[in-house]
């Protein structure tokens, strides 16, 4: 997308995109170009062994991380072959996204199917997007519930990565970031 402007499209990026695109890498591209800038917020990251996926981690900008997601994990909340460990995500996406009023900015890698098992990761977006907050957050193509609840939102400006404009984006994300904190 060329010449992203804060016009129109309020304090919320959603960034979507097919499985393995590029959307976490871009909010870690973002999140290194504000280095030095109070951050909110998490991001994923994948965990594997011998080259294959075997789970994911919640990593949050303060440093902490936990394992949210993995092949062996039991329990009634799954994605495909990986247990989700609610109270993994709960734990620290509650205090990651906590309205703080030195925090600039927040970064949010994904709301997903996971991390919406998780009332209380649901319950800090939702006071996060009604607060004036900056917010540039990954979304999962589809899915009901929350996912299409926050999809819905008029104040949000939805961008789709593809292979042709991943290199793009960060910049253009960045560029849009300094013009709805001039707005």
């Amino acid at each position: 997308m060329k010449g992203l402007a804060a016009g129109g499209s309020g304090r919320l990026i959603l960034i979507t995109g097919r499985p393995s695109v590029g959307k976490t890498t871009l909010i870690r591209k973002v999140a290194d170009s504000l280095s030095g800038r109070r951050l909110g917020g998490f991001y994923t990251e994948e965990m594997r062994v011998a080259g294959e996926r075997h789970g994911f981690r919640l990593v949050t900008f303060d440093g902490r991380e936990r394992v949210m997601a993995r092949v062996g994990i039991r329990g009634p909340h799954r994605v495909g072959k990986y247990g989700v460990d609610v109270s993994a995500i709960d734990q620290l996406a509650e205090s990651a996204l906590e309205l703080r009023g030195e925090t600039e900015i927040y970064l949010v890698d994904e709301i997903g199917k996971m991390e919406c098992f998780a009332l209380k990761f649901v319950s800090a977006m939702r006071a996060l997007l009604d607060s004036q907050k900056l917010i540039i957050a990954t979304i999962a193509q589809k899915g009901g519930g929350f996912i299409e609840e926050v999809r819905r939102r008029r104040d949000a400006l939805i961008l789709e990565v593809t292979r042709e404009n991943r290199d793009q984006l960060p910049e253009q994300v960045l560029a849009w970031l300094e013009s709805a904190k001039r707005a």
